[in-house]
Formats: structure tokens, sequence, C-alpha cells
């Protein structure tokens, strides 16, 4: 079947994206429960999968959004930056969740090595799913594992935790905005802090900065786990 060549257009993946987004922000404004990127997601998936769209076509505008992730990305550092001193104050235990953070996120995977028939590539796939993308997507390169599933895992951890991680964090009795921000920087990177923004720019601020220093904690932990495997 010939696709038409409107479709090779970047303003297609482009403007889709930013159509479905910008529909799903106005459902959140009527009802709070709905997740933006979550519905998007979701829904791009679904369109493509029933239009038969191929990827393909869709990408080539796409990867005019996922050029604005780096920009976006360092907007983060805005809320670190305002609130630098009260986080230096708070340092030793920030630090020490983070390296807590990422051991057991690295643990958590190394466990389904005991399961029989577990492959290696996937495995090594996974060890990255809670640090950001192009963190995740280097280490997994240089590891051998499947950089593509990497980038996967770590937008559904960067989306599962903007969704339960907050609440989850609460319905155990942590409120305070520090731990809030290092549970969720930790382990759902930049997604997970532009959620927590959404609420408190001082826990955006520890998150922003817990993300950066899980990536640098994940990249030397790999180390002796690579090692081992």
């Amino acid at each position: 079947m010939t696709l038409p060549t409107w479709l090779d257009n970047p303003a297609f993946g482009a403007g889709l994206t930013l159509l479905v987004y910008c529909a799903a922000v106005w459902g959140k404004s009527k009802r709070r429960g709905i997740n933006p990127l979550v519905v998007s997601s979701l829904f791009l998936i679904a369109f493509l999968s029933i239009t038969g769209i191929p990827y393909e076509s869709y990408r080539i505008g796409g990867d005019w959004i996922a050029y604005g992730l780096g920009p976006a990305t360092v907007a983060l550092a805005v809320p670190l930056y305002k609130h630098a001193a009260a986080i230096r104050r708070a340092l030793g235990p920030v630090l020490l969740g983070i390296t807590a953070g990422s051991i057991l996120s690295l643990a958590a995977v190394l466990l389904l090595l005991h399961i029989p028939g577990s492959p290696r590539e996937l495995l090594l796939s996974m060890l990255t799913k809670s640090v950001s993308s192009p963190i995740a997507l280097e280490i997994t390169k240089r590891t051998g594992g499947i950089p593509e599933l990497s980038a996967v895992f770590a937008v559904l951890s960067g989306l599962f935790g903007s969704v339960a991680g907050p609440s989850f964090m609460r319905l155990c009795g942590l409120r305070d905005d520090v731990p809030l921000g290092v549970g969720v920087g930790t382990s759902s990177h930049g997604i997970g802090t532009a959620r927590l923004l959404l609420d408190s720019e001082w826990a955006g601020g520890v998150s922003g900065f817990s993300m950066a220093a899980a990536g640098i904690a994940t990249s030397i932990l790999m180390i002796p786990v690579y090692g081992w495997l």
C-alpha cells in the first residue's frame, strides 16, 4: 500500500504529538486523575497500530520533539540552582538516599539472574532503568545490552514513578519534600522530576539533583556489576 507523502513530512509527527498532549493536558484540567504523559503515549501507540502508519514515518517529526528533551532537561537545573544552598545543608542524607536507591535499583534486577533462562542481554538492558535515557543508552551500548530496550525501560520507570511514586511514598509516611525528591529523582529521573515540580519547586530541585547524582552513581556502580556478570 502506498502511503500519502504528507506522512513523511516532519510536521505530521510533531503536530500529532503536540495535539495529543495538549488534549491530554486539557483532560487533566477536567479530571485530576489523568496523567497527560501516560494518556498521550497510549493514544499514540494505539493510533499508529490501528491506522497502520509506520513508526518510521511518525518518528521523522517525533524526533523534533525528542530534540527538545535536551534543553528541557537542562531547564530542570533552574530549581536546583535556586535551592542549591538548602540542598547543601541536607547533602549528607540526600547522597546517602541516592546511593542506597541506586544500589537497590541494580540489586532488584540482579535478583532476576536467579530465574532460570533469564536472557543476559535483557538483564543488561534493564539495569539502567532508573537513570535518564541518554545515560542508560550509553551504559547499555558499552555493556552489551540492547539500547532500544534500555530506553523503553527507562521511559516506563519514569512514567510509573511519575504516576505512582509520590502517592506511594506519602502512603508510606514520607511526606517531606526532601525524601520525596530523593526517591522520585533517583528512581524516575526527569519524568518524575517534572511531576514533582507541579507540586513543589523545592521537591523538584532535590529531585533534579538526585536524578543527576543517580546517573553518576549508577555509571560507577555498573563497573563492578558488569565485571561480576
